[in-house]
């Protein structure tokens, strides 16, 4: 059974002579997401809110050809389905945690490569509430010089994205310690300002007071003026 679902096609065109990028977002989708956020009902929406401001804004760049969200949850998925992305049922399986994650991301990279062969792809978290534009053109741009690259979180240990060009094989390696795994895997840093929305994901309380100085997106902005 095909367990990818298509959408309706709302990107831009890209502007002449930029490189387009496929895109992989893993999202959880569960009750238990972003539990380091604290406990509550609101923490399930915050995760839906930042996922669906990470999806947006991807599916608005212009150097994006396709956004492949690869998740368990039907839910989320006609969710992220109704802004443009293409949806990857995430495949059972007995695995939990990061491996689990890393898992999902080769069923996602499997999906974004068989549909688009001759595009350079990205894998980004799903939790990038005021992802901007113009730090996706500085990172797209960047990567494009390399074969494989990474960008770092705000602490400089963990990974928000990766970065491969036109058919580079590269293995996710997200967990603890994983910046310095994908550097011993090849991917070079990419060298982006400490304020660049992309390397501000949230986990904790104190990453979403960090990102709310960016600006949020619409979703999670909507969200938190209704709490």
């Amino acid at each position: 059974m095909d367990q990818t679902r298509g959408a309706v096609d709302r990107r831009p065109s890209p502007l002449p002579g930029t490189a387009s990028w496929v895109i992989v977002v893993p999202i959880k989708g569960s009750p238990d997401a972003k539990s380091r956020l604290g406990a509550g009902p609101q923490r399930a929406a915050l995760a839906d809110a930042f996922a669906l401001d990470t999806v947006a804004a991807l599916v608005a760049a212009s150097a994006v050809e396709r956004v492949f969200v690869v998740t368990p949850s039907a839910r989320v998925g006609a969710l992220l389905a109704g802004l443009g992305a293409v949806i990857v049922l995430e495949a059972p399986g007995a695995e939990t945690g990061h491996a689990r994650l890393n898992i999902a991301i080769m069923q996602g990279i499997a999906a974004a490569r068989l549909s688009q062969p001759d595009a350079h792809l990205a894998v980004l978290t799903g939790d990038l509430p005021a992802l901007r534009p113009a730090d996706l053109d500085d990172a797209f741009t960047l990567a494009a010089l390399h074969p494989r690259s990474v960008v770092p979180d705000a602490e400089g240990v963990g990974t928000t994205s990766l970065f491969a060009r036109t058919g580079i094989l590269f293995t996710p390696q997200f967990g603890i310690g994983s910046r310095a795994a994908h550097q011993a895997a090849g991917h070079v840093v990419l060298d982006l300002s400490p304020t660049s929305t992309l390397r501000h994901d949230v986990d904790t309380v104190v990453d979403l007071d960090v990102a709310r100085a960016f600006g949020f997106g619409p979703h999670t902005s909507a969200l938190l003026a209704g709490l």
